[in-house]
């Protein structure tokens, strides 16, 4: 595979670490109730302050139209919402949200009442959710078109990832719905503001069909008619195209797009340059290893808490291996950017060569943070993550046969990254891809 593929394609990996286990292969997401995720809360609210939280399960909705569902039931803002994660939209979900709403409690207001939506419990606690204030989530799913015999595979595949660590690659929902959110980025990295256009807005053969009309009409320089038939729920690509309409340039259509958006863009190219990293250390059998010159991540309770350089003398120290194989101590990847912590020597030049891959160097990513948004000091993802409270059956339901995968994640990490462990790709597509999904991570 040549590199730019590589970069180009980031939903199918290159390498599996249970390449030894053949892949159930199948289909997810066939419907709601197939995919089940429940967050595992950081810390219990207190009872008093002056946020309600809220334990939300939502179906058919992105997390962003869930926020300004509740945001319109309490009258605030969508910024006085909280979230800690988000949240796949084809799925069941369950997560707790932060409502800001000064000297008012729960009871103060009337019954949610929503096709989507449902309230599981309701408190009172003094912050407002923050993103990251989760400790994992506990998912349980569904992959269809298998025999139930195929759970016998399934569970070599999560034993495996249990012992080793899955791979925490970037999953598919980050790099959008025409998979190529990274690309977008890497223009505006380079503020090349008129590709970064074309990639948002025009045709693709990947494009949902209820976007077709639409970015045909971008290609046709109808912009105000592009607009109008882009889905509500395309806030990034409406905005833009407003802009155009209105006459502006490529640059103040990006200019346009809300920064929150503008940083999944980001966010994505530096998910492409890590999963390549990643499979590069597959590659190697270097996974579940420290290597001079590694910057490893401390791991409480499953929550990073820093890094530290790792030299010769770290190497050495007897406690070293023990805590490596606890998951409390493990090697990182780049999520580049300004002021990332550079990795030294041979893996310092690894990752320069990953970036450089797709075209860019350190050097160039020296400007982000004047973009004034999330992410544009990088920061280092662990290589590997815990897979824990696993389970798996083989069943039938008035659906068909399936095989029901469960298991624990850290925050951050993907579950479609399990599954195509699990199921593994036979073609171009990643069968634990969900082609139409939103920027939405679990």
């Amino acid at each position: 595979m040549k590199s730019s593929d590589r970069f180009d394609n980031r939903a199918t990996p290159t390498r599996y670490l249970t390449a030894d286990t053949p892949g159930i292969g199948g289909r997810l997401k066939e419907r709601e109730t197939d995919f089940f995720v429940e967050e595992l809360p950081l810390y219990q609210p207190s009872g008093s302050g002056e946020h309600i939280y809220l334990l939300v399960e939502k179906r058919g909705l992105t997390s962003r139209e869930m926020v300004r569902a509740v945001a319109k039931h309490f009258g605030v803002r969508d910024r006085d919402i909280g979230t800690a994660g988000m949240k796949d939209k084809l799925a069941v979900t369950r997560q707790v949200v932060s409502v800001h709403t000064p000297g008012k409690r729960a009871e103060d207001f009337p019954s949610l009442t929503h096709d989507s939506i449902s309230i599981l419990w309701a408190d009172q606690h003094e912050n407002k959710l923050r993103r990251g204030h989760l400790s994992g989530n506990r998912f349980s799913i569904r992959v269809r078109g298998v025999e139930p015999t195929a759970a016998i595979a399934a569970r070599r595949a999560l034993d495996t990832l249990e012992r080793v660590g899955l791979p925490d690659r970037v999953g598919p929902q980050r790099f959008g719905d025409l998979g190529n959110n990274h690309l977008v980025g890497r223009a505006l990295i380079r503020r090349d503001h008129e590709t970064a256009i074309a990639l948002l807005l025009g045709p693709s053969d990947a494009s949902p069909p209820n976007q077709t009309e639409a970015r045909a009409a971008f290609e046709a320089g109808e912009f105000e008619p592009a607009r109008r038939l882009m889905p509500r729920w395309c806030d990034a690509e409406r905005a833009a195209l407003a802009a155009l309409a209105a006459g502006e340039t490529p640059e103040q259509a990006v200019d346009a797009i809300d920064p929150s958006l503008l940083g999944f863009f980001l966010s994505a190219f530096q998910s492409a340059v890590f999963n390549r990293v990643l499979d590069d250390r597959l590659e190697a059998g270097t996974l579940d290893q420290l290597l001079e010159g590694d910057v490893a991540v401390r791991i409480a309770k499953g929550v990073p808490r820093g890094t530290f350089a790792v030299d010769d003398v770290v190497l050495a120290e007897p406690e070293t291996e023990p805590r490596l194989r606890a998951f409390e101590i493990g090697p990182t990847g780049p999520m580049w950017g300004a002021g990332m912590a550079r990795a030294a020597g041979a893996v310092d030049q690894a990752e320069i060569d990953a970036l450089a891959g797709a075209g860019l160097r350190p050097e160039d990513l020296a400007w982000l943070p004047e973009l004034r948004i999330e992410m544009t000091g990088g920061t280092r993802r662990p290589l590997r993550v815990p897979v824990t409270s696993t389970d798996v059956e083989g069943g039938v339901d008035e659906h068909g046969p399936y095989v029901r995968c469960a298991f624990d994640l850290p925050r951050g990490a993907f579950a479609t990254a399990v599954m195509a462990e699990i199921m593994k790709a036979t073609d171009d597509q990643d069968p634990a891809a969900n082609p139409g999904a939103r920027p939405d991570a679990t």
